[in-house]
């Protein structure tokens, strides 16, 4: 056979030259669901910090008759009292997601500081306290919240602390691992032969190596606190009334299911909207940052 032969029969094979070719890697698309999932974040947080730009009722005022159908005027109708629930809604993010963002920073503070205090020193110290984030985890964390809040006493605050706390164990024991991990590496162990203390080394090269998984799992344990915060005001746990918590909006009309399915369902689709959305979110990152 001859080399034209040969030449022709490999140019008529389709994708034969191309397939010897590097192919470029390409960087993942940003799915639509995660774009919504966004959309949906944004849109929340605006509610939190700017609720006057989304609608012109007060939260505690009666705007207009009671128990009014979802309308152009009334988006999500009204409550027993005239009061608009959309209104309600909007305001009430400000309680919600500044909940959240309080539990999770207690979770990330006090459980991050347990992980690298046990990863650090070990020995009894980390022992001690690593039996201690296990019987945190022993206890379901609708029960440990109650608990706390009972302890405290009720209020949003409160219940945002009660919710923290459940989120102490999950933080210490990744922060621990991922200290563990740093520690074995080469840098590290250099530092510790140069002649540097452990206080230096962990801020220097520990703690910033290790922080990337830690704040991811923040955002993750996001969604959860909204989710926890919103279940502890539906339970009563949570801000007195009138306050515009959106547990306590779902709360307030599971009386009226049957004759005002709006003043559950709508305030419940938001919360479950905000949910999903922060998990969608997270898992995007996730895959993003894998190989």
């Amino acid at each position: 056979m001859s080399l034209q032969t040969l030449t022709r029969d490999q140019a008529s094979e389709p994708g034969t030259a191309r397939s010897s070719a590097p192919r470029a890697r390409r960087r993942p698309a940003l799915r639509p669901t995660a774009v919504l999932a966004c959309l949906v974040l944004l849109v929340a947080l605006a509610w939190a910090l700017a609720p006057a730009l989304f609608t012109s009722y007060g939260p505690t005022s009666s705007v207009g008759a009671s128990l009014q159908a979802p309308s152009a005027e009334h988006w999500f109708g009204t409550d027993a009292t005239g009061r608009d629930v959309f209104s309600r809604v909007v305001h009430g993010a400000s309680h919600s997601i500044t909940a959240a963002l309080v539990a999770v920073a207690v979770g990330l503070v006090v459980g991050t500081t347990l992980g690298v205090i046990a990863g650090s020193v070990g020995g009894l110290v980390e022992d001690a306290l690593m039996r201690l984030v296990d019987v945190l985890l022993a206890i379901p964390g609708l029960l440990l919240s109650l608990s706390v809040v009972i302890l405290l006493g009720f209020g949003t605050t409160n219940a945002a602390i009660a919710v923290g706390v459940t989120s102490i164990a999950t933080f210490a024991r990744l922060s621990r691992s991922r200290v563990l991990e740093v520690r074995r590496s080469e840098y590290v162990e250099a530092a510790f032969g140069s002649g540097g203390t452990l206080p230096t080394i962990l801020w220097r090269h520990i703690l910033p190596n290790s922080a990337a998984p830690v704040i991811a799992l923040a955002a993750l344990q996001l969604g959860s606190a909204i989710l926890q915060i919103s279940t502890l005001g539906f339970l009563g746990y949570g801000a007195p009334p009138p306050t515009p918590e959106w547990g306590l909006l779902i709360a307030e009309g599971r009386d009226y299911v049957a004759t005002a399915w709006w003043l559950t369902l709508l305030p419940g689709l938001v919360v479950a909207a905000v949910v999903l959305s922060t998990n969608r979110l997270s898992d995007a990152i996730g895959k993003a940052e894998r190989p």
